[in-house]
């Protein structure tokens, strides 16, 4: 079967885009701006190790340097010695060579050393950076991870940017080089200073190329994010326990490979061509570079056999300019990949300078304890972000402290989208939600949601041990294993780790080595759990009971009263049986509120709650 085109889209633009312009030279410049806070944090990261890094990139810059004098000094003197045998001083040779062995084992071992810093330093830089897009990740609102822009930013910061340490050794190495070379460029401008000027004519192309070529290198990448996380996507789907039993059966695989082998070759493709140019370019750019340092190199030998200089001179110029030579060339290649690099470190500031819209207020209420008049929509109305229809409006209605209500529907009518406003996940577009006469907007958000525990119909199935899944609710009682175990068997989830050979300690899930797999309704009582063990006074139970048997709803039932004491409930479910049981109705239709009242008064009244209850119902005549 031949896939179909590539036609789908994310975000505002088509799949496969070409890359577009660089960025001109003030864009490449205004990209350095995020080196001296990413010093700051590497600094912040472990100070001894950094000062330590540079106190011997600094002390290893000179090295070179000494190697090329002392070795001068060596020749001179073997020189000297064939001229004159009899008055050859082997101390002084013997001195001299042993002085070059010092420099080069000293030099060696503070290589080493300051490897050995660095790789420990980058370790510790990793994990700092992971930490801290953890933790700005927690700060972002719903609607922020729903955004494609923003969820690109967060991919490419995670792709790109937890490695940046490499960035300070290139800085490192760098500026390493500079001192070098300024200790080599002394020499050669006593000696030769126009050797400098042909040393820069030699080498700046092939900055200028390398920097150009950079800049459309992230370009490409830039421009392929969405994609490469499809190709991410479809080969998880293609090669995962999730979807194995649905790519057997439906015959997916073709589908999903081939679907994934057109666009990695299409990546494949843009990728090579711009290799191929580069190499070419490259290629061409640094022979002018080896064709400057042969013709300075017989400069210095036509003036050596002139007698200008010594045996010695002509090996310590030679040197000094082919290492000032290679030097050149590495600093420029350095500056392009800083630039290149700082690119992707961009994304990462980019990323962190996303601020969340849902806050709280500088002078932010806590939630009353306990609640004492409720909740009330006024006149709310919501869009998702992007979206131009409204996913709920013109919703006015009350929920009394203690109160049960059930939210019903049909799909995409905003149940879930209203329970979203009451935990204050977004912010209405048009009205307000008061709790006990004040919006929410002025309450404090970790104490809102610290009083708010919700268990969605998609919950999240983690892949820890039973325990840790069940504290995951009030995570701050992962130590107390009798709350633990209290809300298991509240949930029914006791008789399901019961049945585990680990018990609480058993690992969830596939993913990792001897966890086992539970069945949907026995997810849902571990999720149940949850909803049990958090200490809230407002619980939202979305479809709690959609997945289990006959037997463990009823079982559910008789304890959901025990459940919802002293707290007031909100409830979405399509299953009757389990809506009859709250105090209240609300019923939506298109975003609005249709109808509310008792299951008794909304039956008699013959409206669209009637209709779908009666719909129900004969499925069991």
């Amino acid at each position: 079967m031949t896939p179909p085109p590539l036609r789908f889209q994310l975000g505002r633009r088509p799949f496969g885009r070409a890359s577009g312009p660089p960025p001109n030279w003030r864009e490449r410049l205004a990209a350095l701006r995020h080196v001296p806070p990413l010093l700051r944090l590497v600094y912040h990261t472990h100070r001894g190790y950094t000062i330590a890094i540079i106190s011997l990139r600094v002390v290893r810059a000179f090295v070179p340097l000494a190697v090329l004098w002392v070795g001068k000094l060596i020749i001179d003197d073997v020189v000297a010695a064939v001229g004159a045998p009899g008055s050859t001083d082997w101390w002084r040779l013997g001195g001299l060579v042993a002085l070059e062995l010092a420099f080069a084992v000293g030099g060696e071992a503070l290589a080493r050393l300051s490897s050995l810093l660095e790789s420990l330093l980058g370790d510790l830089f990793s994990n700092r950076v992971s930490v801290q897009l953890m933790q700005h990740a927690a700060t972002l609102d719903l609607a922020q991870f729903e955004d494609p822009d923003t969820y690109d930013h967060l991919e490419r910061a995670r792709r790109q940017t937890v490695n940046r340490i490499g960035l300070l050794a290139l800085l490192l190495g760098t500026t390493q080089d500079v001192i070098t070379l300024a200790s080599l460029a002394g020499v050669l401008l006593v000696q030769l200073p126009w050797l400098l000027l042909l040393l820069v004519v030699a080498v700046v192309p092939a900055f200028l190329g390398e920097a150009h070529f950079a800049a459309l290198g992230y370009s490409l990448l830039f421009s392929w994010t969405p994609e490469r996380r499809l190709l991410d996507y479809l080969r998880y789907m293609g090669a995962s326990d999730e979807s194995a039993k649905e790519v057997k059966l439906f015959g997916l695989s073709e589908f999903l490979v081939g679907r994934y082998a057109k666009l990695s070759e299409e990546f494949f493709q843009a990728n090579r061509r711009l290799a191929v140019r580069r190499n070419v370019v490259s290629t061409a750019l640094v022979s002018v570079g080896t064709v400057g340092y042969y013709a300075a190199y017989a400069v210095i030998i036509y003036l050596t056999v002139l007698g200008r200089f010594t045996i010695g001179d002509l090996t310590f110029l030679a040197g000094s300019f082919r290492q000032s030579r290679d030097l050149i060339q590495r600093i420029l290649l350095s500056l392009s990949q800083i630039y290149e690099q700082s690119l992707y470190l961009s994304d990462l500031f980019t990323f962190f300078e996303v601020r969340p819209r849902v806050t709280s207020p500088p002078d932010a209420r806590s939630v009353p304890r306990p609640i004492r008049t409720g909740f009330e929509f006024e006149g709310v109305g919501f869009r998702y972000p992007g979206s131009e229809r409204w996913a709920v409006r013109h919703l006015s209605f009350r929920i009394a402290a203690g109160e049960r209500i059930a939210l019903v529907g049909e799909n995409g009518a905003g149940k879930t989208t209203l329970v979203k406003l009451l935990a204050r996940l977004y912010d209405p577009d048009e009205g307000r939600v008061l709790l006990d006469g004040v919006d929410l907007r002025e309450y404090d958000l970790v104490s809102l949601r610290r009083n708010i525990g919700v268990i969605f119909q998609d919950f999240v199935r983690y892949d820890f041990v039973a325990r840790e899944n069940i504290a995951v609710s009030q995570i701050d009682s992962l130590g107390d294993d009798a709350r633990i175990q209290e809300a298991a068997r509240r949930s029914l989830a006791d008789a399901v780790v019961g049945r585990l050979a680990g018990g609480y300690d058993q690992m969830l899930g596939r993913r990792f080595d001897g966890g086992v797999e539970l069945s949907g309704g026995e997810w849902q009582k571990i999720a149940l759990g949850r909803a049990y063990l958090r200490e809230a006074q407002v619980l939202i139970l979305d479809e709690p009971t959609a997945a289990l048997d006959a037997r463990a709803e009823y079982q559910v039932f008789l304890r959901f009263a025990e459940l919802t004491k002293g707290r007031t409930a909100v409830l979405i479910s399509h299953r009757f049986s389990t809506v009859r049981m709250a105090d209240r109705i609300l019923v939506l239709k298109e975003g609005e509120l249709a109808e509310h009242g008792t299951h008794e008064e909304l039956v008699a009244r013959g409206g669209l709650y009637a209709e779908l209850f009666n719909f129900q119902a004969a499925g069991y005549r």
